[in-house]
């Protein structure tokens, strides 16, 4: 997709912000974990109306599991209930819902087992895709991405891009165009790093549990700005100034 021609396919959300925003107001953690509901169920709405056909979201990576164990069960226990609450939401709108990861056997039952149930419940929606990454690891990703080719029997020349890329995760997922991280940190955190190879980058100075709809469309227009040119130059008219 070039500059100027309309919103970006696939959006990707680094959700940051949680605990600052927390301590910001002498508040525990859980607090700002708490207060993100509100933004995810904005930022969905927002990307669906604006056009958006894929929109992953960044929940729990493999390294947090490092976290304190209070938080993390508050976190497993909160991500329930969301669940619960706006699956019926996330069908009526047509939107299709998948995890990516859920690997851990530390993630309780209920909680896989809702995620599973939600996934069948939305699998034939054709809305927009929302993909939540949750015990995701873009680097765990591809190195069971290889393992697959190798248990595959493919030869080590007959391995490409493409057929790399239909090991991972989720194949049909297309690479993402825009990734937006909140909070003004500027770094991947090992997020679905094969999809997000030519992704441009935001990085809104605002904390998640604040992100809210306009922040969001603000975000895209500055993307339909930029010069996608994926490693080429624009062709230069005859006669044009020399680089």
């Amino acid at each position: 997709m070039t500059a100027g021609t309309g919103v970006p396919r696939h959006v990707a959300c680094v959700m940051d912000g949680n605990g600052r925003w927390a301590a910001r107001r002498a508040l525990p953690r859980t607090s700002g974990h708490r207060a993100a509901e509100v933004t995810v169920i904005d930022v969905i709405e927002a990307a669906r109306k604006a056009g958006v056909q894929w929109l992953s979201l960044y929940a729990f990576s493999t390294e947090n599991w490092r976290r304190p164990g209070g938080e993390v069960d508050f976190l497993m226990g909160l991500v329930r209930r969301v669940v619960r609450k706006h699956a019926p939401l996330l069908h009526a709108r047509g939107i299709r819902c998948r995890f990516l990861g859920v690997r851990d056997p530390r993630i309780p039952s209920g909680l896989a087992r809702d995620f599973e149930d939600l996934m069948t419940l939305t699998e034939a929606n054709r809305g927009m895709t929302l993909t939540v990454a949750f015990d995701h690891g873009g680097r765990r990703d591809i190195v069971e991405a290889a393992r697959s080719l190798i248990r595959s029997g493919v030869t080590a020349d007959a391995v490409d891009e493409e057929s790399f890329a239909a090991h991972l995760p989720f194949p049909d997922t297309p690479d993402v165009d825009l990734v937006i991280r909140t909070s003004g940190e500027q770094r991947i955190s090992n997020f679905m790093l094969w999809q997000v190879a030519y992704a441009e980058w935001t990085f809104p100075p605002v904390l998640w549990p604040d992100f809210r709809a306009p922040h969001f469309l603000e975000c895209l227009h500055a993307y339909q700005r930029r010069d996608r040119r994926f490693g080429g130059v624009e062709a230069q008219p005859i006669g044009g100034s020399r680089p």
